[in-house]
């Protein structure tokens, strides 16, 4: 057990050892539920438990099997909208030992939410993210957003750079990053917006927590960025965006056009340019089913140059603009190089509804297809050699603003199942 894991245990049998010596009643009665629960608690009414108890159990191509239980407290307003969300869990994972997750979600209206995360786990494992986004409706002529992260990610893999990377060559790292991003839009109306991001990033490549898998060091010894460095990326974009939510789209447009530069003049280790674009489209059927689309596209004109770890990524269940795109038949970053194409496809259908909780439930049912790869060379043909990818999606959605998700995916090289919140796109 790890000193930083193993210390916290230690001070937590103090605690529990010191109640119990200055107040052996108080210390007793905390077995006894009547005496924590709120009066009005019904094991057989769930709208009046404290929190939700949600079994975790996921299987994740890169970090293993985890398994563990997340207790949800939801806040609401007076229509019953989810106003917060606290989040704790306390999981296992088959490698990395023991450890946990503490989750705050904040939605104080429409116009703005902000979240904290912040976990670690008994081998290598830690994690501190945090983010404020205002001015989300457009409504005002300025919107800002503001994000910053820590990790160190012991689960990664890498396979080799290109489409056809071989799985008998996957090697472990972990990545240790941490980034502040700052992102200023000037809102020429309610959906045409121009925006610009500063993003300074330093990153650290080290020995994975997988033994079983090959360390990149040895598998990998000559790749180009294992010494890690730094960037700082500034970016501008221009959207149009006429969905009907950010959060839970039902009919809309989301179109962005972006182009981004790093220069080892500004601190970065290496010069590059990338530039791209995204479509997501949301069609309602009726009242129950919504059609939705995603097509993304990056190209990155460095030849050689670039470092693995600032390459576009393809792979696991997040499409995050010019860092990882999803294709959930595979792990994060399961395909690697300068430049990326995918296309994602959902039916996002609702089969059941009902007030619970202390808000309006939804369960959704999503089967999905999905389809990229990734090339070399600029000229390379996009709808060539793509790696395709079905499966089904199970989400609870709690209107307006959030939505829980189970993910499995079937892609070539077997199952994988993701968890977590929000939309994969």
């Amino acid at each position: 057990m790890s000193k930083k894991f193993s210390d916290t245990l230690r001070w937590l049998i103090v605690v529990v050892v010191v109640s119990f010596v200055a107040s052996p009643a108080h210390a007793f009665s905390l077995l006894d539920p009547s005496t924590w629960l709120p009066p009005s608690f019904s094991a057989t009414n769930p709208d009046s438990w404290p929190f939700i108890p949600i079994p975790e159990i996921a299987t994740d191509p890169n970090g293993g099997t985890t398994v563990g239980m997340l207790a949800a407290i939801l806040t609401t307003d007076q229509k019953h909208e989810i106003t917060s969300i606290m989040a704790p869990d306390l999981n296992w994972n088959t490698t990395l030992g023991p450890g946990g997750t503490f989750r705050y979600f904040n939605y104080p209206n429409d116009d703005s939410q902000w979240f904290a995360v912040a976990g670690l786990s008994e081998r290598i494992a830690s994690h501190v993210e945090g983010d404020y986004a205002t001015g989300l409706t457009r409504s005002n002529l300025l919107s800002a957003q503001f994000h910053f992260l820590y990790e160190r990610d012991p689960t990664e893999r890498f396979y080799g750079t290109g489409n056809d990377s071989h799985y008998g060559n996957q090697s472990n790292y972990t990545t240790e990053q941490v980034y502040g991003e700052a992102i200023l839009g000037l809102n020429f109306s309610k959906k045409l917006q121009l925006s610009m991001t500063e993003r300074p990033r330093y990153v650290r490549i080290q020995d994975g927590g997988f033994t079983s898998v090959p360390s990149i060091f040895s598998q990998f010894p000559h790749q180009k960025g294992l010494n890690g460095g730094s960037e700082v990326l500034s970016q501008w974009m221009l959207q149009y965006d006429s969905r009907d939510s950010v959060d839970i789209p039902r009919s809309g447009t989301l179109g962005r056009l972006y182009y981004g530069v790093a220069d080892r003049a500004f601190g970065s280790s290496i010069s590059y340019n990338r530039f791209g674009g995204e479509l997501r489209q949301y069609y309602s059927v009726d009242e129950r089913i919504t059609l939705a689309g995603h097509l993304f596209t990056e190209y990155e004109p460095a030849g050689n140059e670039m470092p693995f770890w600032s390459q576009a990524r393809l792979g696991g269940d997040e499409s995050l603009l010019t860092d990882q795109e999803t294709l959930r038949g595979y792990g994060a970053g399961r395909y690697v190089d300068n430049n990326l194409f995918v296309m994602n496809l959902e039916v996002r259908t609702r089969v059941w509804d009902k007030d619970v909780l202390g808000t309006h439930g939804i369960l959704e049912l999503a089967p999905f297809a999905e389809a990229g790869r990734v090339g070399h060379e600029m000229s390379y043909n996009p709808f060539e050699d793509l790696h395709p990818v079905g499966g089904i999606g199970f989400r609870g959605i709690a209107e307006p603003f959030v939505v829980g998700f189970v993910d499995i995916g079937w892609g070539g090289e077997g199952a994988a199942v993701f968890s977590g919140i929000n939309y994969p796109f």
